[in-house]
């Protein structure tokens, strides 16, 4: 028996779970079950193959079946590509949309877990090359890396979230003092102050204020309010549609959302979890500004 099969058995076992572990269907049924769940569950066994074999190539001086590595990342960018054209599609048909920030951030988020199974099954091989405890126990250490990798940064460490009041002047819409926009008729502006909940989003310093002003973080709050507590809208009620409108003075958000549940303390919960994307992500504080 080759001296290498158990670390590489030991890396591709490690590997696999670590794709097991960043692997959630969640509110927003994505992916979806059982074919999605199938299709990542395989690349990431994939991925862990990959990266077991990749030690006993090197130590072996076998450089060719190293540029196996190189032809992972091409496969692996193909599934980042994959998962934007399937959320593209989704987010066509759906009433209060991602948008393309949101869509990008989880494309890329899949692509990033199957290099981060590939280096967990790479790791956890060259350390049961050693002895196998070593192996386990950098297997484990692996795991609680890939875990610690499924929490990003939320909304709610960057801002703080209150209700605002929805009324209206005329046939304007108002959350607080922030204009959100005209609506025309009258059974429509009766709607939606039987309906509506306003929120104000205040950023907690300058950083947050450029980051809260990004159109598709705006996006993203309104998409996982409707998600989980539900839209009180249909397709053609534009007066209906659910808005995020931006203080200049201060840069505050108000959100003006219809859900199916009015419950301000859900919509403030669900809003604090709101991821913070990768694209919306802006730190002036840091810029050298000449002061």
């Amino acid at each position: 028996m080759t001296p290498y099969l158990l670390p590489v058995l030991m890396g591709i076992f490690f590997g696999f779970m670590a794709r097991l572990t960043l692997l959630r269907t969640d509110f927003r049924q994505y992916p979806t079950y059982p074919q999605g769940r199938m299709i990542h569950l395989s690349f990431g066994f994939i991925a862990a193959f990959i990266g077991a074999v990749a030690v006993p190539a090197v130590l072996e001086s076998d450089w060719t079946a190293v540029t196996f590595l190189g032809l992972a990342a091409t496969q692996f960018r193909e599934v980042r590509k994959m998962e934007r054209e399937t959320l593209e599609k989704i987010d066509e048909d759906e009433l209060v949309g991602r948008g393309t920030p949101f869509i990008e951030g989880m494309a890329q988020a899949f692509e990033s877990r199957n290099y981060l199974v590939m280096f967990t099954g790479l790791v956890t091989t060259l350390c049961t090359v050693f002895s196998i405890w070593i192996g386990v126990i950098g297997g484990l250490v692996m795991l609680l890396i890939v875990k610690k990798n499924m929490s990003s940064n939320i909304v709610g460490n960057i801002a703080d979230i209150s209700e605002g009041k929805i009324y209206f002047e005329g046939p304007t819409l108002y959350v607080d003092n922030i204009v959100i926009k005209n609506v025309g008729l009258e059974s429509s502006r009766q709607m939606i102050l039987d309906r509506a909940v306003g929120v104000i989003v205040t950023p907690k310093n300058q950083n947050s204020i450029v980051t809260l002003s990004h159109l598709g973080q705006r996006q993203a709050m309104l998409h996982q309010v409707a998600t989980v507590l539900g839209a009180f809208l249909d397709s053609g009620e534009p007066a209906l549609v659910p808005l995020a409108k931006r203080d200049l003075a201060d840069g505050r958000i108000a959100l003006f959302i219809m859900p199916s549940e009015k419950d301000f303390h859900q919509i403030q919960t669900v809003i604090e979890h709101v991821p913070v994307l990768d694209s919306a992500v802006r730190m002036p504080r840091k810029a050298d500004k000449g002061k």
